[in-house]
């Protein structure tokens, strides 16, 4: 793997900051969005959606959270019209209700889009070069299965649901990511108090009846997530 830096320019709009508090107790990615530990973190809100979309805005939370191992990510979804079609590892999830986190953990290396469905299935790659290229972008690869095992993911919907439920329902993602797999992919990487990665979280439905994007931290014009250079601070209290 090329150790080459990537530089990206620093944003030239104003953005967001989100700290990611410490656990001082066993964190679980299951029961309530606010009982323990996830009381103790702070809350994000997806609430900028780009106007190429429906008129569908679902209410998106999200909460962060890292101890000595890793770090852990919660997003909980009001939401209405809810397909999850795509059950397979690196399967085009972008498509059904999902959520998204984009995170650089390194200013001089690429950035992972941890992709997510409503029913648990993950699509991910790590990009060092995303400009767009014959196979998708200038230079990136996908996370292997087998690096993939070290992640955790627990969902409150079913792995399908198909056809789309147009009821409105609320449904929730946890993800935990050990720095190990980070590591692998982008040698050591910042993780103490006072660190500073760099990201976004998103939600979309690109293949649903009503298709909708939002995002944390703008990402401007043209609509497109894969704007490293758009990505807003994530400091580690």
């Amino acid at each position: 793997m090329s150790t080459g830096a990537h530089r990206i320019p620093a944003p030239a709009v104003s953005s967001p900051v989100y700290v990611f508090n410490r656990a001082q107790s066993k964190i679980s990615l299951k029961g309530g969005f606010d009982d323990p530990p996830w009381n103790q973190a702070a809350e994000g809100r997806i609430s900028n959606f780009h106007s190429r979309g429906s008129d569908h805005r679902p209410e998106v939370r999200f909460k962060g959270l890292y101890d000595d191992i890793g770090i852990y990510v919660r997003f909980d979804v009001n939401d209405r019209y809810i397909l999850s079609k795509y059950t397979q590892y690196q399967d085009s999830v972008c498509r059904d209700s999902c959520v998204e986190f984009f995170v650089r953990p390194r200013e001089d290396r690429g950035y992972f889009n941890f992709e997510i469905n409503c029913g648990g299935t993950m699509l991910l790659y790590y990009i060092e070069d995303a400009t767009p290229g014959p196979n998708g972008f200038a230079k990136w690869r996908q996370v292997t299965s087998e690096d993939a095992r070290s992640i955790r993911i627990e969902h409150t919907m079913p792995k399908q649901v198909v056809p789309e439920l147009a009821v409105p329902t609320n449904w929730q993602i946890g993800l935990f990511v050990p720095y190990s797999l980070f590591e692998t992919y982008m040698g050591p990487i910042p993780h103490a108090p006072g660190a500073v990665w760099r990201g976004n979280f998103y939600k979309c439905a690109d293949g649903c009846s009503h298709p909708h994007w939002g995002y944390w931290a703008e990402v401007g014009e043209p609509l497109n997530f894969h704007k490293p250079e758009r990505f807003a601070p994530l400091r580690f209290e």
